[in-house]
């Protein structure tokens, strides 16, 4: 965790990270010889004195510095991977005005960063993971085959609700990670929230197009999105109709709806 003083005004990063090195460490397996080893004690360390300097409003950047330092400072080492996931905390406000050092937890959505250094490339991955996303209306799904053991009803009018995990593969750095990452998911919840839903699977593509259409520097992007059903409740014995009003919220039994959008070329 990192807290930012801007004056009297506070901000706080919070991050998970992990580091993985891959490289020349047969001897420690075979010969039970430490000197190749990184010590996990120092790699946490590193990650402490780093983020005085390197972490900031992007966990891309952070994670590029950390796989760098790493190659830099051994020589056994030929791959950092650093997997960031973020904790967000929101800052209270009271009568419209933001104190200046108190914070709620900001939910459990997720943004997370994965950096992969070589000596001959770095590959950034971003992504969300956690964020749950709900409409009320708008939604359908008909169509489908039936068969004896199919005993889901047709409708054009449903609640969709989803639990969005999703990673998109920057190509080429973006000028601001963070800004980049705002504007894709934002083009992705808009789909979500704007176009009628024939299915998970139509709003999926959709969504995932929006984010290539959005962020050029996104060469692909893999979403995963489960059912979070809301099922009619019976209210029939009780003499009432439920008109998509009363619902019971489950999260299992659960389709699982991913799929991986790529640009043509």
């Amino acid at each position: 965790m990192k807290l930012v003083r801007n004056g009297a005004q506070h901000s706080i990063k919070e991050a998970e990270v992990s580091v993985m090195l891959e490289g020349d460490f047969a001897a420690a397996y075979l010969q039970g010889d430490n000197r190749p080893v990184v010590p996990t004690d120092t790699m946490k360390n590193t990650v402490y004195v780093l983020a005085k300097e390197h972490l900031g409003a992007d966990l891309e950047g952070f994670g590029a510095a950390l796989g760098g330092h790493f190659l830099r400072s051994y020589s056994q080492v030929d791959r950092a991977t650093i997997v960031l996931k973020e904790h967000r905390w929101r800052g209270m406000q009271f009568d419209g005005q933001p104190h200046p050092h108190s914070f709620v937890d900001g939910g459990p959505a997720r943004q997370v960063a994965q950096v992969i250094c070589t000596r001959e490339k770095t590959e950034v991955e971003s992504g969300i993971d956690d964020l749950l996303i709900l409409k009320s209306t708008g939604s359908g799904f008909t169509g489908f085959p039936k068969d004896k053991l199919t005993t889901l009803p047709e409708t054009d009018d449903r609640i969709f609700a989803t639990n969005l995990a999703a990673r998109w593969f920057y190509e080429t750095p973006p000028p601001d990670y963070s800004r980049t990452n705002e504007a894709l998911l934002d083009a992705m919840l808009r789909i979500f929230a704007v176009n009628y839903s024939p299915s998970v699977q139509a709003t999926l593509f959709q969504m995932g197009e929006a984010a290539l259409e959005t962020a050029p520097e996104v060469s692909r992007i893999t979403l995963a999105m489960p059912n979070k059903h809301c099922l009619l409740a019976n209210l029939a014995p009780f003499g009432l109709e439920n008109k998509n009003e009363i619902f019971i919220p489950t999260d299992e039994p659960h389709g699982q709806i991913e799929a991986t959008v790529t640009r043509e070329n």
